[in-house]
């Protein structure tokens, strides 16, 4: 979306000038999935598709959100001093969240705004359209209100919207991805330590195609925090024996001598998962540098495996497109990307091959699902910032 449309948005929706426009990317996952909130390794990065925001900051203390993809809803008005979590609100609970815990920071949110957006995520398909808006309005308020926080400190404040505010006990690598985003980078991140690198992204004569079920995916509604509390039941296990903190501290072969203390089989597979594609994202880090696309696309297809077999979360519509994606020419690897239960899964494809391979998924998709998947190339982009 150009500023200049994003300008004119605004003005027809309040009547005045914005002050600023502001862009959140989305993201994707390469691999190391449902292992941030067990502290392991995670490798995302930001792509182009995104929340784009207009804002103006007002003299009162009115707050009022509008949103181009819901404009049924038309403008959701409340004040500053009451940024309470409202069912009715819908989607405009994510901002109020970052605000409302801004506010209980000690920063000074005290006079309201004028907040146009407008997101070029597909709505409910996974790629973190929760957490880009969330740190959209992180940037908002930080740049009207001139408040002296640190980019980690957004993407933390975005987390704690995501889990206390919303209700979804998610990890903090979408709000990392979003916040930390570069361009032509993806993001190497131990989440236990937050320590991280921006690693090249070279994918050399193939690109990393979007496959999105169009099944739509509502994580609060979803068996995501029944995921985690399973994980956890298995920890606690193992702490019988072992000084760990998370499940992310296992490498295989501590895990193989311990897993027996594991009493629940469903929460052994879950745990196997954890330790097993923590493992799998060290490897896919090594096989990137080194320019081995082929193993780093052989990591990927054990990545849906594992989150297929032990940890389930993939499902009908996300088995169909990267099986089908598997058996296709020119198809280096395919997974699912996020939390699963519907939304998207990427696969890493030759260029000459994309167009073959999105007539023959789209076809044998449609033919089992009975409806057709979208497609986009994934663009790796920087994280969120203001644009004017």
């Amino acid at each position: 979306m150009k500023i200049n449309e994003l300008r004119k948005e605004f003005r027809q929706t309040f009547g005045v000038e914005a002050d600023h426009t502001y862009f959140s990317p989305g993201r994707i996952n390469l691999i190391g999935e449902h292992t941030d909130y067990n502290g392991g390794h995670v490798f995302p990065a930001a792509i182009t598709l995104g929340t784009y925001g207009a804002a103006r900051k007002r003299s009162d203390k009115v707050i009022r959100f509008f949103s181009g993809n819901f404009k049924e809803e038309g403008i959701i008005e409340l004040s500053v001093d009451q940024l309470g979590y409202d069912e009715s609100h819908k989607w405009a609970n994510y901002p109020k969240g970052v605000l409302y815990f801004l506010q209980q920071a000690g920063h000074p949110i005290d006079c309201g705004m004028d907040i146009y957006i407008f997101g070029t995520i597909p709505n409910g398909a996974g790629l973190s359209s929760s957490s880009s808006l969330e740190l959209l309005m992180g940037v908002i308020a930080q740049d009207l209100f001139e408040l002296p926080l640190e980019r980690l400190d957004l993407v933390q404040i975005g987390k704690q919207t995501e889990n206390d505010f919303i209700g979804v006990q998610s990890g903090i690598m979408d709000q990392f991805a979003i916040g930390m985003g570069a361009e032509n980078r993806a993001i190497y991140l131990d989440t236990n330590r937050l320590e991280y690198d921006l690693v090249p992204l070279d994918l050399k004569d193939a690109v990393i195609v979007i496959m999105n079920t169009n099944k739509r995916r509502e994580l609060a509604d979803s068996k995501y925090n029944e995921r985690r509390s399973e994980c956890e039941a298995a920890l606690r296990d193992l702490q019988a024996a072992l000084e760990i903190t998370s499940l992310g501290e296992l490498d295989l072969w501590t895990f193989d001598q311990y897993s027996y203390l594991i009493q629940e089989p469903t929460h052994l597979k879950r745990a196997r998962h954890a330790v097993l594609e923590n493992q799998r994202t060290l490897e896919a880090r090594k096989a990137l540098e080194a320019g081995d696309l082929e193993r780093f696309g052989r990591l990927m297809n054990a990545s849906h495996v594992s989150l297929e077999q032990d940890y389930e979360v993939t499902g009908q519509e996300l088995d169909a497109l990267v099986h089908t994606a598997w058996k296709q020419e020119g198809v280096l690897g395919a997974r699912m990307t996020g939390a699963g239960f519907g939304g998207c899964a990427i696969a890493l494809v030759r260029k000459d091959a994309v167009d073959a391979f999105q007539d023959a998924v789209n076809q044998a998709y449609t033919a089992s699902i009975g409806y057709a998947p979208s497609f986009y190339i994934a663009e790796v982009s920087g994280g969120t910032h203001r644009l004017d």
